[in-house]
């Protein structure tokens, strides 16, 4: 969960920048500006860093948090794949590995 928002977070940075990282096309039967998108990943990303750091502590509540998040994310990334395809996919995978991981009963220990 943590990889996933830093990884959602540095996309954020970098649509908000405006570099030469991400190409703008046209032809999409959606179209958001560039640096809207970068902030709604800087700050998804921000959320998610936090909620992994909850999880890393026990919390329940950030199990269904982050099933949550990584959701938004997997649609974020969705809409974010006429910018840059092959960023967006990778992030959609670890979006579902991330929501299977959360979803998965924890397996007791028997020591």
């Amino acid at each position: 969960m943590i990889f996933v928002g830093l990884m959602t977070l540095f996309q954020g940075i970098a649509g908000i920048a405006k570099d030469d990282i991400f190409v703008t096309t046209r032809n999409y039967v959606y179209q958001f500006s560039l640096t809207g998108w970068g902030w709604v990943h800087l700050i998804l990303g921000i959320i998610m860093v936090l909620a992994g750091i909850a999880l890393f502590k026990g919390a329940l509540w950030a199990r269904m948090i982050g099933v949550a998040l990584a959701s938004l994310g997997l649609i974020a990334n969705f809409m974010w794949l006429p910018y840059y395809p092959f960023w967006a996919m990778l992030l959609i995978a670890i979006d579902v590995i991330v929501i299977w991981a959360l979803c998965a009963a924890p397996r007791l220990s028997k020591t």
